[in-house]
């Protein structure tokens, strides 16, 4: 092997030892190998104890796997024999580590069509749900009507509660014992609180179910939040009273129009046990330790949920949803959908979620042991592969995944020591047993010879080497401790002119005898290798991610580095969608190294000037706001959109020149958005609380639009033409003025100067009163 041996360098004394430093190691168990200065040299690379002499007396053990029980994959849920339906293929295999040799086997997934269905209907009785028990009287009927057309085999359940009957969180003075509701104006009847009550097992006489509703009413608790998580619980661990059968799916929808009480709260009522997880149901099959217990935690929830392979679905009000989606995070195998005030699409809620549920499958791991490490690689229906994804979406019923799983043992564990862990699809019955066992003894070891003579009759003989008694040393056990001499020193130099044993040991029988030092373990056959003197990173000796061995360290499987710093694993690089970097960079040492301009994040993922990033922004907002789009899954949507910080505005402000401006049609509208990339890592992304839409005009608008465009066309003509008529006038006047002023007439003879007015003397004689007059007549 070329560049540093892992196996030489590794000071193994035995071939135990030698196999634990690397799967590639093997130790040859021939007597005469090697040199008589050195015991590592036994421990070497397959190829190298060939080479050398040693073929047939190596030991060098594999892992292996054996399938224990292979089932085929079943095709239709329902018929004669639900419990021959078979979701998982292998049932159970059997694997045999040698630790750092790692081993995979493949697991295929089908959801089966025509699977039974157990569904239990929780229901929050608290007052303020009164309108929405009015509209799920009929419920049963409707709702079987159509599961049944998704499933042959239906069986429906129901239960209620409402909180603790204890203070502060419910009613407790005398006067409400019977009626919590007293002196209430607006509901003045109620029956007494109560936490929770299984009213019917689950059965598939929906009419029964119609009837069991008709029969409950309302109650009134004290504080906001409900004893829900009682409840679920309840109807999760005690099985054989809710009816939950082994063959089926199991689904608890739980309704509800307020926040739960949650671990820690029962602490306000003097409560101080936590919850154990066990069912409490007495013979009136209502909750008994409702006032003994605390409420449970969401880790118990989940746990509990999980063992029963249940799916729970909150149907919650819009103004809680976004808490339960939360929840969803934390407890697996749940979703959330936005449940009307009066419930009057419940059916459809729960049809939407038993679908979403039915198109995803994925894998989980109980009672993994700590020293057993686990690998999936996702081949989904486009026939990919994703490394580190143990989840598909977007399935079909009927379709198939298959999953690669490897394991790789960290250590050897004790002799005979066996372990088992289970990987079963999320929400199934079915799972796969994996038996654990590991080869970590050599063959050898079984023909070990105490007192051989090989050994000077002072040693057993082992695998090739003598392991001498208490007092002896030597490669054959041939000296007794404290012995000396020049004769042995030059055995204790690892060459001609360096110190004694490197300064560092005593040479004792032509052996160094190895100083302790308070930093680690000094070894070598000359005592010129430690455990401590290797790289560090961060202050950590070979960052914690390997072993030193003189000098070098030996870094764990998945690292690699001078100091083993770098991983190589690729886990960490992929992105939400499943791509390396978000196809925005390389994969280095564990991390990505973004290489696109303006691209930044854990997995670069963020991209402010990237194409595309307006889409992926959009789906996010899709999922998170309206519970709609390519990510609407919430568990889904809650790992691609977990840095995303959504605002929703009445007007969207433009003036932020760090903000992006995105927009995409919603039914024949524009939904506007911007998103600004904050230094924390999380986008800020401001939305229209509405789509913009712009109104059609009216006939009307159009017609009167025209006629004044027609009249405003014309005034503007007519306002021309006069324009041009006057401009033609006034010049032809200026024209008009001009000739006159050039022309000379005589003002006698000229007929326009004449005077309007003629004066003529007329002579005349008359004679008036005898008297005679001479004159004129004007």
């Amino acid at each position: 092997a070329e560049g540093l041996n892992l196996c030489t360098s590794g000071s193994a004394t035995s071939c135990e030892e030698c196999l634990l430093i690397h799967p590639k190691c093997a130790w040859c168990s021939k007597e005469e190998f090697g040199s008589t200065k050195s015991i590592t040299s036994r421990c070497d690379f397959l190829q190298n104890l060939i080479a050398n002499g040693c073929a047939g007396a190596i030991e060098n053990p594999s892992s292996s796997i054996s399938v224990v029980k292979n089932v085929p994959l079943s095709s239709k849920g329902s018929g004669q024999t639900h419990l021959d339906v078979t979701q998982i293929t292998p049932q159970k295999v059997a694997l045999n580590l040698r630790p750092g040799d790692q081993t995979s086997f493949r697991v295929q997934v089908r959801q089966v069509e025509d699977y039974p269905v157990d569904l239990y209907y929780l229901m929050d009785l608290s007052l303020s749900m009164n309108d929405d028990l009015d509209n799920i009287r009929n419920l049963g009927t409707k709702l079987a009507e159509e599961m049944r057309k998704l499933t042959s085999n239906f069986r429906l359940g129901f239960g209620s509660f409402v909180d603790k009957n204890i203070s502060p969180f419910s009613y407790t003075a005398p006067r409400y014992q019977n009626n919590p509701c007293i002196g209430y104006k607006l509901f003045p009847s109620c029956v007494p609180s109560f936490g929770f009550r299984h009213l019917l097992s689950l059965t598939d006489k929906v009419d029964r179910f119609n009837e069991e509703v008709q029969k409950q009413k309302v109650s009134r608790n004290r504080d906001a939040p409900e004893g829900g998580f009682d409840a679920i619980l309840q109807a999760a661990v005690c099985k054989e009273k809710i009816g939950w059968r082994k063959e089926a799916s199991h689904l608890l929808v739980f309704t509800t129009d307020d926040v739960p009480h949650i671990a820690l709260d029962g602490k306000l009522g003097g409560l101080v046990q936590p919850h154990d997880g066990q069912c409490h149901l007495n013979e009136a099959n209502e909750y008994s330790a409702s006032s003994q217990l605390d409420y449970p935690s969401l880790a118990l929830l989940g746990e509990k949920l999980a063992e029963n392979n249940i799916h729970l679905i909150f149907a919650v009000t819009k103004s809680h949803y976004v808490l339960y989606k939360n929840f969803t995070a934390l407890i697996p195998g749940t979703t959330v959908e936005i449940l009307h005030k009066d419930s009057k699409n419940i059916i459809e809620l729960i049809v939407k979620a038993y679908n979403s549920i039915r198109s995803k499958v994925e894998l989980t791991v109980w009672d993994s042991p700590e020293d057993i490490g686990l690998t999936f690689t996702a081949t989904c229906q486009d026939g990919l592969s994703y490394p580190g994804l143990r989840k598909c979406g977007d399935l079909k019923i009927g379709d198939t995944v298959s999953f690669e799983v490897a394991v790789e043992a960290r250590s050897c564990p004790a002799e005979d020591t066996s372990h088992t862990f289970t990987i079963k699809p999320a929400g199934f019955r079915d799972t796969l047993e994996v038996v654990v066992t590991y080869n970590c003894l050599c063959g050898c070891t079984s023909h070990a010879a105490p007192a051989s003579g090989k050994c000077s009759g002072n040693g057993t003989y082992t695998c090739g080497l003598c392991e001498c008694d208490a007092g002896y040393l030597g490669a054959r056990c041939e000296c007794e401790e404290g012995a000396s001499g020049d004769m042995h020193q030059a055995m204790c130099r690892e060459a001609e002119g360096k110190p004694l044993c490197s300064g560092r040991g005593e040479c004792s029988c032509n052996q160094c005898l190895c100083y302790e030092s308070e930093f680690g373990n000094i070894y070598g056959p000359f005592c010129e290798c430690d455990d401590f003197s290797c790289a560090r990173y961060k202050g950590v000796l070979c960052s914690g991610h390997g072993e030193c061995h003189c000098g070098e360290c030996k870094c764990h499987a998945g690292y690699i580095g001078d100091n083993c710093n770098c991983s190589t694993e690729t886990d960490g690089c992929v992105s939400s969608d499943g791509q390396m970097c978000s196809g925005r960079g390389t994969c280095v040492c564990g991390k990505c190294q973004c290489t696109e301009p303006g691209a930044f994040g854990e997995t670069c993922e963020k991209c402010p000037t990237c194409p595309g990033v307006c889409s992926t922004k959009r789906d996010c907002i899709e999922c998170k706001l309206f519970n709609s789009g390519r990510l609407a899954d919430n568990q889904t949507c809650q790992k691609h959109c977990k840095d995303e910080i959504i605002t929703t505005v009445d007007v969207l402000e433009t003036d932020d020149p760090n903000a992006i401006l995105c927009a995409y049609p919603v039914n024949n509208c524009v939904m506007k958005f911007t998103y600004l990339e904050l230094a924390s890592g999380k986008s800020n992304l401001t939305v229209l609380k509405e789509p913009a839409c712009s109104s059609a005009p009216s006939t009307m608008t159009i017609v009167l639009a025209v006629i004044g465009s027609v009249v405003l066309i014309g005034i503007i003509l007519l306002g021309l033409w006069k324009l041009l008529v006057t401009i033609h006038d006034r010049r032809e006047f200026d024209r008009f003025q001009s000739e006159r002023s050039r022309a000379r007439y005589e003002m006698a003879s000229n007929p326009l100067y004449r005077k309007p007015i003629s004066t003529h003397n007329v002579e005349f004689t008359f004679n008036k009163l005898n008297k005679s007059y001479n004159g004129t007549v004007d």
